[in-house]
């Protein structure tokens, strides 16, 4: 057990005692202000869905390519947000995800293969959900709920910072950033391997799986050791689609076959068309282009954009995948005579991932050695490290600019569904929605309490505005503030600034109104200078809440990486070194005897 358990025990026990005062009447006005428990058979179960990398018209339902009934079906059912926003990176997401406080305040302020090591002990960077945090497990399984886990964690590792120290009675947890989907071993030199844990304990995984099936086949196991209604559950499903590697069985992938083959700005205009026809995108409103960088479709060979497209059928194909999962789950549930009480949430973590891995510095002698190859042949399958690219990234992040790691609008702004008993079906709902909004509206459902003993949370439930409400969730003068790795954003109103970090941004702010202009493709900075400057101080103000540190001067995320990612291979390198020298040594050494047997025969 972590030295961190027993505070953590602590905060329970007191919010397990201050509910039992309620039930027994101990204090009127403590029983008046708190609400009655809800029943096993009243309160839901919740599924809380989350994709990896997912643009916001991904989905069938939000007007993607990729064929998605299971959760089209969902959406149609309940909810749809348009103004969904996250953060631009993972481990950020997740910890706003599950407990409903600010990045750094629940410890995540970023991710450790960026983190520059001398911020690693510094509060909010110790990436880890901090002690005194409750994570929405924590508080719904103190109400009665069955937990479980399945897909990528990359909240912490060892001993109490797994999901079984976070509150979840069953898990199977992927300790790091991605991993192959189709067998137990790293996608990336950060990585000496696949970081499985079942309950906490290393895993003894498949010898070959496919990783959307897997999580589901196992969720739905542990859901099985249960009989149907005996308590309500919380199961948490973080797939590895569409993360790198892109991968997906060749039976999806080859549905999609000619689909992408006009390229990637065939692709962006399309998506803003139907953008603006989905109402994700005013009428009139202007878009943005492509990077500088950005290379023109035509400039490939055949070769190149055969690949290309190759590597986004493999990308719609893994949508698909994880939707089929997503439908054997629904069925799971219906058969169990579960699903009617079941609310569902699906969302992504941040927007879609530029990275190119394979024309890496060394990937080339990397990739042999751990049975990877690039190739149009068997793209997807076994082996095969697939990735989309930056220009697919920009393309599929329509219509908003950038992608993941920037807090530009394609970085940052995702899909979010929620469906179930107590939301409206049919309803598309706009305004301003944030990823901490999530765990205090799943903690409604749930009946879960506040907790004094814990940290506020800093997001707002929707369940009011789920059940058909309509006052916004923020007004116009509430200010909601981000920042991960420099990359930072503040909105209020209609009105946003953004601050994008090198290699694509400078460093400086920009002012964009959201409502007229969400492509963000007017900065009005120099027009209305006075509400520039107010919101950066509004943003000042955050960074000192929440405990924003400053970046190393000429930080980079690129740079550190690759420092980060040599340091963790060290001990691997040395001993890679140390045996080339040994080898070197014996040859030198055999060299010398035959070279002195010769001499002494002459």
């Amino acid at each position: 057990m972590s030295e961190t358990t027993p505070r953590r025990m602590q905060t329970l026990w007191a919010s397990a005692a201050a509910a039992a005062l309620v039930v027994l009447g101990s204090g009127a006005a403590r029983a008046e202000a708190a609400p009655a428990p809800a029943s096993s058979t009243a309160r839901p179960n919740i599924v809380l869905i989350l994709f990896d990398d997912l643009a916001l018209m991904d989905l069938g339902a939000y007007g993607g390519e990729a064929r998605s009934p299971n959760i089209d079906r969902l959406a149609r059912q309940g909810a749809m947000f348009t103004g969904y926003h996250t953060s631009p990176l993972c481990t950020p997401s997740r910890a706003m995800l599950l407990t409903g406080l600010d990045n750094h305040r629940a410890g995540a302020a970023t991710i450790e293969e960026i983190l520059p090591p001398q911020m690693r002990t510094q509060p909010g960077y110790r990436l880890r959900i901090e002690p005194e945090v409750l994570t929405l497990a924590e508080r719904l399984k103190a109400e009665g709920y069955r937990t479980l886990m399945a897909g990528k964690w990359h909240l912490g590792h060892g001993p109490g910072d797994l999901p079984d120290g976070q509150g979840f009675d069953r898990s199977l947890a992927l300790d790091a950033s991605g991993a192959d989907n189709w067998a137990a071993k790293p996608y990336m030199p950060y990585y000496t391997n696949a970081p499985w844990f079942e309950d906490g304990r290393p895993a003894r995984m498949p010898k070959r799986f496919y990783s959307s099936d897997l999580l589901v086949d196992r969720l739905t196991r542990n859901l099985d050791e249960a009989p149907p209604g005996r308590e309500p559950f919380f199961a948490y499903l973080a797939f590895q689609a569409v993360h790198i590697p892109v991968q997906a069985p060749a039976a999806y992938a080859d549905g999609y076959r000619g689909r992408f083959d006009g390229g990637w700005s065939q692709l962006r205009k399309a998506r803003v068309e139907r953008a603006r026809a989905l109402g994700l995108l005013p009428a009139g409103a202007a878009v943005d282009g492509f990077s500088p960088n950005a290379r023109e479709w035509e400039s490939l060979d055949a070769g190149e954009r055969r690949i290309a497209a190759r590597s986004m059928e493999v990308y719609a194909g893994m949508i698909e995948a994880a939707d089929a999962a997503v439908g054997r789950l629904v069925k799971r549930l219906e058969a169990r005579g579960e699903l009617a009480n079941t609310v569902f949430v699906i969302t992504s973590d941040n927007g879609p991932e530029p990275s190119d891995p394979v024309h890496q510095p060394s990937m080339n002698l990397w990739m042999p050695t751990h049975g990877y190859a690039w190739q149009l042949e068997g793209l997807g399958g076994p082996g095969s490290l697939n990735f989309i690219g930056p220009e697919w990234a920009e393309a599929v992040a329509a219509p908003g600019r950038r992608y993941k790691f920037y807090a530009s609008e394609g970085g940052i702004r995702a899909p979010l569904i929620i469906s179930g008993p107590g939301v409206v079906p049919g309803r598309r709902i706009g305004g301003l929605t944030f990823v901490t909004d999530v765990a205090p509206t799943l903690a409604e459902f749930g009946g879960a309490r506040a907790t004094p003993e814990a940290p506020a949370v800093d997001g707002h439930s929707l369940r009011a505005l789920l059940g058909g409400g309509t006052q916004p969730v923020r007004g116009p003068n509430d200010v909601l503030g981000l920042e991960v790795s420099g990359n930072s954003a503040l909105f209020r109103g209609d009105y946003k600034i953004v601050r994008d970090m090198p290699p694509l941004g400078d460093g400086g702010w920009r002012l964009y109104n959201l409502a007229a202009d969400p492509g963000e493709t007017r900065d009005l900075s120099a027009a209305e200078p006075d509400r520039l400057k107010a919101m950066q101080a509004n943003y000042a103000a955050y960074e000192q809440r929440v405990g924003v540190a400053p970046l190393p001067p000429g930080y980079t995320s690129q740079k550190q990486l690759a420092a980060n990612a040599i340091a963790r291979q060290m001990p691997l390198l040395a001993a890679v070194a140390g045996g080339i020298l040994l080898l070197l040594g014996g040859l030198g050494y055999l060299a010398w005897r035959a070279l002195r047997q010769r001499g002494r025969r002459a």
